[in-house]
């Protein structure tokens, strides 16, 4: 395990990167997507915005202090990628486009997102640990991770407390567990990795 210092940089270089791959890029890509009317690539982005929301949840989660903000933190970062490669149709779709800026910008992109998630959970694995025992989750190499969601509450929320955050966010939760059981055990099967198909 690293000094605190350097964990405390290393968690916090982590957030910034996260602000960039997974909400400052997908934004400017889908207001470049709707302007130049590419539809698949819109499409796409829509489906990442879907799943990613799981992040913004964890981020609420954390704010309330609550140890399993950790689990659906590891979960976010492995179901992002899945969304952007999963669906067979669209990725052809988008192979088969003629070059574009748009087209080079997006895969580099998912490419770049993709493996900056897949090395955010190798990262997060040792801290797995925070969401299962509450005497981990009191250890300062856990809380850490929660300075920054603290830090957005302070800044963009600060007339709520962390329990009203809380509560919103676990019916967030829960509405994204209801909703992803519903694609994954009816919609599924009928449809297959066929997103056009919806």
């Amino acid at each position: 395990m690293p000094s605190s210092a350097l964990l405390q940089s290393l968690v916090w270089t982590d957030y910034r990167l996260a602000v960039v791959f997974t909400v400052l890029l997908p934004l400017v890509l889908l207001v470049w997507a709707l302007v130049a009317q590419a539809e698949v690539i819109q499409q796409l982005l829509v489906i990442y915005w879907k799943v990613s929301s799981l992040l913004a949840i964890t981020v609420y989660l954390m704010i309330a202090g609550l140890p399993f903000s950790f689990l659906t933190a590891a979960m976010a970062r492995v179901m992002m990628p899945i969304s952007l490669w999963f669906w067979a149709d669209l990725n052809e779709e988008i192979r088969e486009q003629p070059f574009s800026w748009l087209k080079l910008i997006f895969t580099a992109w998912r490419w770049a997102l993709t493996f900056y998630c897949g090395a955010g959970v190798l990262f997060q694995l040792p801290f797995l640990r925070c969401g299962f025992a509450r005497t981990a989750f009191a250890s300062d190499s856990c809380q850490v991770w929660l300075e920054a969601p603290k830090l957005f509450r302070q800044s963009f929320h600060a007339g709520f407390t962390p329990g009203f955050l809380g509560f919103w966010a676990i019916l967030a939760l829960i509405i994204y567990i209801l909703t992803l059981s519903y694609f994954i055990f009816f919609k599924l099967g009928r449809q297959g990795r066929s997103a056009l198909n919806q």
